[in-house]
């Protein structure tokens, strides 16, 4: 039984050929979702974004390719490929493609009793 979903397993993969840029588009695929977890590539065209949000988990986000401007509260960060940056739970925060640019989102929330 496959606990990550819609990837090669035991196998050497590119996660940046799983969703790959399209003009115009934000496009994403889901690895995992649990109450507790999810894991989820996206890719954002040049001027794309995701709107400011809040989530009730700590959310990783990696670069694979490309530059994307993250806001955080009120502080702007520019991240590039093979950087990473967690935006803390409940704190707002928005994606902003400044280039064309992949990542993996990985978002842990509370453990569920």
């Amino acid at each position: 039984m496959a606990f990550i979903h819609k990837i090669a397993q035991s196998q050497v993969i590119n996660l940046k050929d799983i969703v790959t840029v399209e003009p115009e588009q934000m496009l994403s695929q889901t690895l995992v979702q649990r109450k507790d977890l999810g894991m989820t590539l996206f890719s954002l065209d040049k001027g794309q974004e995701i709107g400011r949000h809040s989530s009730p988990g700590d959310a990783m986000v990696n670069i694979l390719s490309g530059v994307a401007k993250i806001t955080i509260d009120e502080s702007e960060f520019i991240v590039n490929a093979g950087e990473t940056i967690i935006m803390p739970a409940n704190q707002p925060h928005a994606l902003y493609a400044t280039e064309a640019f992949q990542m993996l989102l990985i978002v842990v929330k509370p453990e569920v009793s």
